[in-house]
């Protein structure tokens, strides 16, 4: 490394003896090293660590109030674990316990006293290489993480995507070309919130939702369009797509795509247990119940090839009347108070403010197109 670099360096010099720290200062300054700070009162160095954030501190370990070994101590909880920051111990003590000691303690070299201008220079050069190279490769390090982190984002926004057109796939071979799988997602993450999730499992749910119909995609269309009422033949075909929908996610280590395994799987569950796969509530996933609720909802107030709309009131009511039957009755619970604060939002709006769009919950729970098959 060029030496005009290493001359920049900020040194630290620790030493009780007035004219050792005369010498030394003379030394690094012969050397080119000018920014030097330098004190022989051990109770002072702290401050002058703070403030002078040296790349090497030169210590004497035998002086007075506290010796070079106790400076170490309050040294060492400043200076960072990743963090190289040599300290240059001066002593007259040559022992292996001393050197022993000073090493454990943070020292990375040794001065024996009486010091020779050459060696002080040359052992000062080495380890401000070495500190230098450090920081360098730091900041080298630092660069790759941002990549990396950029890369992963970009990945994330890329599966994400994906995933998305996977649900619309579906949609496009419904009736449905609308938003139901987006409003689904929504008001799953709604009432996963009124549930207590956390914030990452709301995350998780809202972008897993969408995929709970992804297995129509191996439904024929004769069924998926067909405009009156399933036979009982017709129905268990149609039962098929939630496990060609969970056969279609499994296999991922991906914790979005496991958990929309789960509700691909499981979201024609009933709470009683007289589901597609007659399994009780409790024994299925609780992502799957919360979609449960939302999927029936937002299919109750969206046209079907075979009926119209329900009003909202009266599919809420369904809703609360499946309680323990359809639907776990805690999620229904979390539904009627997430309709509940949903009134309140549009109820409670101030008149003199213009008029505002349809908040998105809103427009979940009453969008105007689209739906599931219950």
């Amino acid at each position: 490394m060029p030496a005009p670099v290493l001359q920049q360096a900020r040194i630290l010099v620790v030493d009780d003896e007035p004219a050792n720290v005369l010498l030394l200062e003379r030394v690094l300054q012969r050397g080119g090293y000018t920014n030097v700070a330098s004190t022989t009162d051990a109770r002072c160095v702290l401050q002058l660590f703070q403030e002078a954030r040296p790349d090497l501190v030169l210590l004497d370990l035998r002086m007075p109030y506290i010796d070079g070994f106790a400076v170490m101590e309050q040294l060492q909880p400043r200076i960072a674990t990743d963090e190289y920051l040599p300290i240059l111990v001066l002593t007259a003590d040559i022992t292996a316990a001393a050197r022993e000691r000073a090493l454990s303690g943070g020292a990375k070299d040794f001065l024996t006293k009486p010091l020779d201008a050459t060696e002080v220079l040359l052992r000062i050069h080495n380890l401000l290489e070495t500190r230098f190279l450090h920081l360098q490769l730091q900041g080298q390090m630092h660069v790759l993480e941002e990549k990396v982190a950029e890369r992963t984002q970009d990945l994330d926004l890329a599966r994400l995507e994906i995933l998305e057109r996977l649900s619309r796939a579906a949609q496009y071979r419904d009736y449905d070309t609308g938003r139901h799988a987006q409003r689904v997602g929504e008001l799953a993450r709604l009432l996963a919130g009124e549930l207590g999730w956390s914030a990452e499992r709301l995350a998780l749910i809202r972008q897993a939702a969408p995929l709970h119909d992804i297995g129509k995609i191996g439904i024929s269309d004769a069924l998926l369009l067909k405009p009156g009422r399933l036979t009982p033949e017709e129905f268990e075909a149609m039962k098929a797509h939630t496990v060609i929908g969970a056969g279609m996610l499994s296999g991922s280590r991906s914790p979005l795509l496991q958990l929309a395994e789960e509700i691909a799987l499981y979201h024609h569950e009933r709470w009683d247990g007289a589901g597609y796969a007659h399994m009780e509530g409790e024994h299925t996933s609780p992502a799957a119940r919360i979609v449960a609720v939302a999927d029936v909802f937002d299919a109750l107030t969206h046209r079907r090839p075979y009926r119209e709309a329900w009003p909202l009131e009266d599919a809420a009511k369904h809703i609360r009347k499946e309680a323990g039957l359809s639907f776990d009755p805690d999620v229904v619970s979390a539904f009627t108070r997430v309709l509940a604060h949903l009134s309140e939002e549009s109820c409670t709006s101030d008149p003199a403010e213009p008029p505002r769009a349809v908040p998105e919950p809103l427009a979940v729970v009453g969008g105007p197109h689209g739906g599931g098959t219950i």
